[in-house]
């Protein structure tokens, strides 16, 4: 819920500079996480909102992709705009450092030997990555640390 307020915030800030394309952005964002909050029942966990945000980044990313390919560049800009605006709720992107160590750990927590035991690592990964790292990075990772003698 705490992520709602600060959209509210900058929806407040972008009326009061009348930015258009800016607010359209935020009330998108603040709409996508009020329905997830009706589908669910409840109200949001700091995980899930940040999973939300994600979900809408890669969906902005695809159409980025697509538009692209279709030479529709008009679009392409407001596609980028719109996730430029999302990934401002964003955390900060882990680096490959950080990555790798928090990998380690967490094959350290759940006591993994190989890569057999790749969905338990992915599991207990999941939560402390989303919004900072791309899921097929993030597993591409866990199959070279599982894999290494």
């Amino acid at each position: 819920m705490q992520l709602i307020a600060k959209i509210d915030e900058k929806i407040k800030e972008a009326m009061r500079a009348q930015q258009k394309d800016a607010l359209l952005a935020l009330r998108n964002i603040k709409a996508f996480l009020k329905n997830k909050i009706i589908d669910l029942r409840r109200d949001l966990d700091a995980s899930e909102e940040m999973q939300a945000l994600a979900t809408m980044c890669k969906q902005r990313q695809e159409s980025i992709d697509s538009y692209q390919k279709a030479n529709r560049e008009d679009l392409v800009a407001k596609e980028k705009f719109e996730l430029s605006i999302i990934q401002q709720f964003m955390p900060e992107p882990l680096s490959e450092e950080q990555l790798v160590s928090l990998i380690s750990e967490v094959i350290s927590e759940v006591d993994a030997n190989g890569p057999q035991d790749m969905g338990k690592v992915m599991q207990a990964l999941k939560p402390k990555v989303t919004g900072r790292a791309d899921g097929k990075v993030v597993s591409q990772k866990v199959k070279e640390v599982l894999s290494a003698p």
